[in-house]
């Protein structure tokens, strides 16, 4: 039998299950580890959205230095635009292969030799930037889009989707290659695909709280979870959810945060429709005179509930906030504390 939740029940799980209630947790890796992700994009409007994401669970006691520190200590690893946990690593290269198209396959069939050329570079010079490496390729990568005869990029991407290449790291912005065996730690094995995606369900749900068991696909990461957890029903909203059971018992205590556009809680726009009754679209890709929010809006959480967006930007030394979009009344005071917590932390004035 399915549990019976009511919205305010099931938007509490979600927002327990993103550590974004209180107490606040402590330590970076704890935070990543349940997360399971943490996007990297290289936008930098306010701060990169994986800081964002990490000063909103952390608060101020985090510094953008512990997450390199962490990647260079192979304590975490980055594949796809996402920074992981180090043990996650061969359940997300097993459940990417059993994905693709038979032109992919083709393609890098076709191109073997270039797959050896790579890897024979990397293990006598890595870890190296793409552009240091040799395109051999037989047959050209082709495209509409800007990956067109990209043959390198495109190589080590799939390449780094099997497990053939991994990243060691970052020069500024450009990402270092390396063989995996110098990446993933002695002892690395890639699960069989059934028992990855079981377990990739299964932690999903534990970040979420609350998730449809199927959901159209999603860039980057999909938000649904298969069989995991328990069937629940939410009140006011059709079909059926999975909840994870751990967080139907146990009390909430709210607060008000700033998110980024691209945090998890409000990543599955039609979630936080069905659940939050919040509306949130990233508009920085929008001309200027189709935003409603702004170009980098940060949604504001408060208790169980997200009421606004806030849009703000850098401008030189200032963060200047542009508007406020009150979607539902909430304490001002709270909130101009956020703004002043996130100016504080990014050493500008808050304006």
């Amino acid at each position: 039998m399915a549990v019976e939740l009511t919205k305010e029940e099931a938007r509490r799980i979600a927002v327990r299950a993103q550590l974004l209630a209180e107490p606040r947790p402590k330590k970076l890796l704890d935070v990543v580890r349940h997360l399971t992700l943490v996007q990297l994009d290289p936008t930098a409007a306010i701060a990169p959205s994986a800081d964002l994401v990490l000063w909103s669970r952390l608060g101020p006691s985090y510094r953008p230095e512990q997450l390199t520190r962490a990647l260079a200590e192979r304590k975490l690893f980055e594949a796809d635009a996402l920074v992981r946990p180090m043990e996650d690593a061969g359940n997300v290269l097993a459940y990417h292969d059993i994905f693709g198209y038979d032109s992919v396959r083709d393609w890098m069939k076709a191109n073997a030799r270039f797959q050896r050329d790579i890897v024979k570079a990397l293990t006598k010079n890595g870890p190296l930037p793409s552009r240091e490496l040799p395109d051999t390729c037989a047959v050209p990568w082709k495209s509409s889009g800007w990956t067109n005869d990209r043959n390198v990029t495109q190589m080590l991407e799939l390449m780094l989707l099997r497990g053939d290449v991994a990243i060691a790291g970052r020069a500024g912005r450009e990402r270092l290659w390396d063989v995996p065996e110098r990446v993933y730690p002695a002892g690395f094995v890639i699960p069989p695909a059934e028992e990855a995606l079981r377990v990739r369900d299964e932690r999903r749900l534990a970040s979420l709280g609350i998730a449809r068991a199927t959901a159209p696909k999603q860039p980057i990461e999909p938000v649904h979870v298969g069989e995991a957890g328990e069937a629940a029903v939410v009140e006011g909203t059709k079909g059926e959810w999975r909840v994870d059971p751990r967080y139907l018992e146990g009390s909430f205590s709210g607060r008000t945060a700033l998110l980024s556009p691209f945090d998890r809680l409000v990543y599955d726009r039609k979630r936080a429709v069905e659940l939050f009754d919040f509306e949130f679209t990233l508009e920085m890709y929008k001309p200027a005179s189709k935003r409603r929010w702004g170009y980098y809006a940060l949604p504001v959480l408060h208790g169980d509930r997200l009421v606004g967006k806030v849009d703000a930007q850098r401008d030189g030394d200032v963060l200047r906030v542009n508007a406020i979009h009150e979607d539902a009344p909430f304490p001002a005071a709270e909130l101009r504390a956020e703004l002043e917590s996130l100016s504080s932390w990014l050493g500008l004035a808050l304006a």
